[in-house]
C-alpha cells in the first residue's frame, strides 16, 4: 500500500520588477538539503545555485530564475523561506557606534520588501547626444563571476556591459542593440567613457531596487541605539 502524501499550502506573491502574481510552496527536506549542504560549504556559487534550484522548483518551475533580475530572485526567496523555516530570522548584528560589540536580533521576514531610489533610472543620458539603455544584473550573470553577488570594483565593467541593452545616438538617429556587438565590443565602449559618464552609469547600479530593512540596535554595553540597514539576501540570515 501507497504512503500517503502530505498536503503542500500554496502561496502568492506579486513580483516586484513586474508587478505581476505568481504562485510558491515552502521548500520541502530535499530541498532544504541541497541549501544547508551549500551553506556549510560557504562557496558563493553553491549558495546560489541551491537558491535558484529552490527558486524554480518552489514555483513550479513558471518563473524564470535565469533571466530575473537578482532582487526578485532574493525577494521570491526571502518568502519561500519565511513559510517553510518560519518567518522570523535571527541575525547577529554589529553596533555602529563602536563597530565590535555584536547584538543578536529578530528579524521579521514578512515586513522585508524591495525599495527602489527615487532617482534611479535605466536611462543613461552619457552626452547631450548620446545615451544608454539598461537592463537589471541577473542570477545567471552573478553565477558568471564565480558567486559574487554584488557589484565591486573588480567586476564593475564586466558587469555593466553585460547589462547594456542598447546604445543610442540622437543625433545620427541610430540604435545599436547590444545583442548585436561582442562583450568585447561593449566592454572597450565602456572603457572608453569619461570619470563622470562612468559614475552616472554606476549610479544605476547603486540605486537599483534591492532587498531593503531597518532595524533599530541597543548597544548592550554603551546603551546607544543606532540605525541598521540590511540589504541583500546574506544579510538576512546569521
Amino acid at each position: 500500500m501507497a504512503l500517503p502524501q502530505v498536503s503542500i499550502p500554496t502561496y502568492e506573491l506579486v513580483v516586484p520588477s513586474t508587478d505581476k502574481k505568481i504562485k510558491y510552496r515552502p521548500f520541502l527536506v530535499k530541498e532544504e538539503k541541497i541549501l544547508l549542504i551549500a551553506m556549510e560549504a560557504k562557496e558563493q556559487s553553491g549558495i546560489i545555485d541551491a537558491v535558484k534550484q529552490i527558486v524554480e522548483s518552489c514555483t513550479y518551475n513558471k518563473f524564470d530564475v535565469s533571466k530575473a533580475p537578482m532582487f526578485d530572485v532574493e525577494y521570491i526567496f526571502l518568502n519561500i523561506r519565511a513559510k517553510s523555516v518560519g518567518e522570523i530570522s535571527t541575525v547577529n548584528l554589529r553596533c555602529p557606534d563602536d563597530n565590535k560589540t555584536f547584538v543578536l536580533t529578530e528579524i521579521d521576514l514578512t515586513k522585508v520588501q524591495v525599495e527602489m531610489d527615487k532617482e534611479h533610472t535605466n536611462k543613461i543620458e552619457l552626452t547631450e547626444e548620446m545615451g544608454m539603455i539598461m537592463t537589471y544584473p541577473t542570477l545567471e550573470l552573478f553565477s558568471s563571476f564565480d558567486g559574487i553577488t554584488t557589484v565591486n570594483a573588480t567586476n564593475m565593467i564586466d558587469v555593466i556591459a553585460s547589462c547594456i541593452v542598447q546604445i543610442y545616438d540622437k543625433k545620427g538617429e541610430e540604435v545599436f542593440e547590444a545583442k548585436d556587438s561582442t562583450k568585447k565590443e561593449l566592454i572597450d565602449f565602456v572603457e572608453q567613457l569619461n570619470s563622470k559618464q562612468f559614475k552616472d552609469l554606476q549610479k544605476f547600479f547603486d540605486t537599483m531596487p534591492k532587498l531593503k530593512h531597518k532595524v533599530e540596535l541597543e548597544n548592550p554595553k554603551t546603551k546607544k541605539k543606532s540605525e541598521v540597514i540590511l540589504t541583500g539576501l546574506n544579510d538576512f540570515f546569521g
